[in-house]
């Protein structure tokens, strides 16, 4: 009895150990911040617009307009703009009506031909919040960013009200109900960001606005669990596998 008591509780210890490894792993994190964007002219990107229908059209002009303007928040990069080259994004709207009309703001490929689609950002790891700044004229506006799963589904998230004066640091928590990982390998599977929707509320005036975007992050989980033949999980290395084996068939 002694005996088979003592094997019992060897196995039950083996167990628990097991399971708290497993536990720990999936707990184990390495938080970074990632810059997504600065629109200091530093990434592949570029950004464009498009707008709901009544947005203001004329012989003279057509809006929502969308720029690469010289301002940026001072904590970002102080107050000093000499011999500084820091930019921010600029977004004139106006509408002929109010109520919820809208603006999305998009990136698109540096090269891309005219009329090619929408490119959207890959977000390294498991993104845990997006962090972006926003300067508001105190209208009565809200934001939302646009986040693509592995799975193909596009996710809106909320990024909070517009009505304030000046930069303010927006900070959003990514929702645990977006997947980010799947039991297959490979596990992780990072988000994509689609496009930022700027809404106007019906009781707001929408006759003439601005509205500024300066450095998109993301804070994202990049830790990876290594195990024996871990490359073979990367993607981008299984690529590359077999297109050499591709190549290399028939030689």
């Amino acid at each position: 009895m002694k005996h088979g008591g003592f094997k019992a509780a060897c196995l039950a210890l083996s167990t628990c150990i097991a399971v708290l490894s497993v536990h720990a792993d999936d707990k184990t994190v390495n938080l970074e911040s990632r810059v997504l964007e600065s629109f200091d002219g530093e990434s592949g990107y570029v950004w464009k617009s498009a707008a709901s229908k009544f947005a203001t059209k004329n012989d003279k002009e057509t809006f929502p307009k969308v720029s690469y303007i010289p301002v940026w928040p001072a904590a970002l990069h102080g107050t000093n703009r000499e011999g500084k080259d820091y930019k921010s994004l600029g977004i004139w709207g106006r509408f002929d009506r109010k109520g919820y009309n809208w603006i999305d703001v998009f990136p698109m490929a540096k090269d891309a031909a005219e009329g090619a689609e929408p490119v959207e950002i890959s977000i390294p790891g498991r993104a845990r919040m997006v962090d972006m700044w926003v300067w508001g004229s105190n209208f009565n506006y809200y934001l939302e960013g646009y986040v693509r799963d592995y799975k193909g589904v596009v996710h809106r998230i909320s990024m909070g009200d517009l009505q304030f004066e000046g930069w303010r640091n927006l900070r959003i928590n990514i929702p645990d109900s977006i997947p980010q990982s799947k039991v297959t390998l490979p596990k992780r599977q990072g988000l994509t960001l689609v496009k930022f929707r700027l809404w106007t509320r019906p009781a707001e005036r929408v006759d003439d606005f601005q509205i500024y975007f300066d450095q998109i992050k993301v804070l994202t989980d990049t830790f990876e669990s290594l195990f024996d033949g871990d490359e073979l999980a990367d993607q981008d290395r299984v690529q590359e596998i077999w297109d050499a084996a591709s190549s290399n068939e028939g030689k």
